[in-house]
């Protein structure tokens, strides 16, 4: 079960980076094909290449298995936006949220 999750959050993540398993694989000082065995299912990293792989992403492991965030990169990055508004701006953009649930 995990496995699989890890599998498709790798996969998922790397595409909404916009890269290539073969580039993150090299970026990540492994065999080219690295990356892509872990997607098929093939291998899975140590714990040290995990946190490697986090830290490509940008993301702490707690974000990585977060499967409640689809996209945890820009989550972080809304999340440090919203620090930098008043409490007017938050409301509205809070309302705006709301209102896109519906």
């Amino acid at each position: 079960m995990y496995e699989e999750f890890f599998r498709k959050r790798i996969t998922q993540l790397r595409i909404a980076k916009g890269v290539s398993a073969r580039d993150m694989s090299l970026t990540l000082g492994q065999s080219e094909s690295y990356i892509n065995k872990i997607e098929n299912g093939k291998s899975m990293p140590s714990m040290q290449v995990f946190f490697y792989i986090c830290e490509y992403f940008k993301i702490t492991p707690q974000e990585f298995f977060d499967e409640e965030t689809k996209d945890p990169v820009q989550m972080k990055e809304i999340v440090t936006d919203l620090k930098t508004l008043d409490e007017k701006q938050i409301n509205n953009i809070h309302e705006i949220i709301k209102d896109l649930k519906r």
